[in-house]
Protein backbone atom coordinates (compact mmCIF):
# COMPACT_ATOMS: atom_id res chain seq x y z
CA UNK A 1 0.00 0.00 0.00
CA UNK A 2 1.40 3.57 -1.05
CA UNK A 3 1.73 6.20 1.81
CA UNK A 4 -0.48 8.77 0.51
CA UNK A 5 -2.42 11.45 2.91
CA UNK A 6 -6.03 9.92 3.44
CA UNK A 7 -7.16 13.86 3.58
CA UNK A 8 -5.37 15.86 1.26
CA UNK A 9 -4.04 13.31 -0.92
CA UNK A 10 -0.28 14.17 -0.43
CA UNK A 11 2.23 11.32 -0.99
CA UNK A 12 5.69 11.55 -1.98
CA UNK A 13 7.22 13.77 -4.85
CA UNK A 14 10.27 12.60 -7.19
CA UNK A 15 12.81 15.34 -8.77
CA UNK A 16 16.46 15.80 -9.55
CA UNK A 17 19.24 16.50 -6.87
CA UNK A 18 21.01 19.07 -8.16
CA UNK A 19 25.07 19.53 -7.67
CA UNK A 20 27.06 22.94 -7.57
CA UNK A 21 28.40 21.21 -10.99
CA UNK A 22 24.79 20.82 -12.11
CA UNK A 23 24.95 17.36 -11.88
CA UNK A 24 21.49 15.42 -11.59
CA UNK A 25 20.42 12.40 -10.27
CA UNK A 26 17.02 11.43 -8.92
CA UNK A 27 15.54 12.25 -5.68
CA UNK A 28 12.77 12.01 -3.61
CA UNK A 29 10.54 14.24 -1.27
CA UNK A 30 8.70 12.51 1.20
CA UNK A 31 5.61 13.53 2.69
CA UNK A 32 5.34 13.90 6.59
CA UNK A 33 2.73 11.24 6.52
CA UNK A 34 1.55 10.18 10.51
CA UNK A 35 -0.62 7.05 11.31
CA UNK A 36 -3.51 8.20 13.46
CA UNK A 37 -6.94 6.91 14.43
CA UNK A 38 -10.06 8.83 12.92
CA UNK A 39 -13.72 8.49 12.48
CA UNK A 40 -14.42 7.70 8.34
CA UNK A 41 -18.13 6.86 8.06
CA UNK A 42 -18.72 6.91 11.56
CA UNK A 43 -16.29 4.62 12.24
CA UNK A 44 -12.80 4.64 13.66
CA UNK A 45 -9.77 3.29 10.90
CA UNK A 46 -6.31 4.03 11.10
CA UNK A 47 -5.08 5.91 8.18
CA UNK A 48 -1.88 7.74 6.64
CA UNK A 49 -2.54 11.75 7.46
CA UNK A 50 -0.71 14.15 6.61
CA UNK A 51 0.82 17.12 9.50
CA UNK A 52 -0.38 19.49 7.87
CA UNK A 53 -3.56 18.09 8.04
CA UNK A 54 -3.95 17.54 11.45
CA UNK A 55 -2.22 20.98 12.38
CA UNK A 56 -4.97 22.60 10.30
CA UNK A 57 -7.71 21.30 11.91
CA UNK A 58 -9.31 19.14 8.91
CA UNK A 59 -9.16 15.87 10.72
CA UNK A 60 -9.80 14.95 14.42
CA UNK A 61 -8.14 12.07 16.18
CA UNK A 62 -10.29 9.81 17.74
Amino acid sequence: MARVCAITGRRTRFGNKRSHALNSTRRTWKANLQKVRIMIDGKPQRVYVSARALKSGKVERV
